[in-house]
């Protein structure tokens, strides 16, 4: 009964799904997603891990995602606004001549302009893996059969983007998140302003964001397309406050 009236209370308002790697992103962007896509009903998924360097295909991965929260909740497609699926970067895109051995790296470190690794025929397999499932999610106009999907990156990883830190730990991005989310709480139009408005903010249109990121070195450095998504829900706010003030 319990799934039934959670259904019903749901069903008032569609469904924007978002798809986040961890519990610090949920903790980081969560609140914001709620506050500006006020008028849906926001869900945010923690997947526990990187789909985008997992074998097998991630549109099936990504649409059971979808499919098992509907199924729990007694939802259908048609109740699903859009997807929003957040992914890091990572450096990804990099030549292979940017991974460099060393061996004091058990765990990568990043800047941006090289990852250093005890591993590095690793990190460049994991990096084949990442970008051949990038490219098919930055092509990727829907799931689950007609669910509007679109995913939005963050260079090199999301506390690069927010914090302008790398290589935290879990611990920082626990602490880091939750300062972020306090400072902003109540001044969302300064968060999207933030995220759409930075010099590390990438303009143009969502396909030549995703063009951007893949050359060169900027799949290292700090950027985010984000904005892009947000921009229109700022713009319909502040349309919608400009006529109450007409009023």
């Amino acid at each position: 009964m319990h799934s039934e009236r959670q259904a019903k209370r749901l069903a008032r308002k569609k469904i924007v799904f978002v798809i986040v790697e961890g519990p610090s992103d949920e903790e980081a962007l969560g609140l914001f997603f709620n506050r500006i896509y006020d008028k849906s009903s926001v869900h945010v998924h923690i997947v526990h891990g990187d789909l985008t360097t997992m074998n097998g295909n991630i549109r099936n991965r990504i649409a059971d995602a979808v499919r098992e929260y509907a199924n729990s909740t007694h939802l259908k497609k048609t109740d699903f606004q859009e997807v929003i699926h957040i992914v890091d970067m990572d450096g990804a895109y990099i030549p292979d001549s940017a991974v460099i051995g060393d061996s004091a790296a058990i765990d990568p470190v990043y800047n941006t302009t090289e990852i250093r690794t005890c591993n590095p025929d690793g990190i460049k397999c994991r990096n084949e893996q990442k970008r051949k499932n990038l490219d098919v999610i930055s092509s990727l106009l829907f799931v689950w059969g007609g669910v509007p999907y679109q995913a939005y990156y963050m260079s090199c990883n999301l506390e690069h983007v927010l914090y302008n830190k790398l290589n935290c730990t879990d611990q920082e991005k626990e602490n880091n998140a939750f300062a972020f989310a306090k400072n902003y709480k109540d001044n969302v139009p300064g968060f999207v302003s933030f995220i759409a408005d930075s010099d590390f903010s990438v303009p143009g249109t969502y396909l030549e964001s995703w063009t951007f990121i893949k050359q060169d070195k900027h799949s290292l450095e700090r950027y985010t397309n984000l904005g892009i998504c947000l921009r229109p829900e700022k713009e319909e706010a502040e349309g919608e406050a400009g006529s109450q003030q007409k009023i």
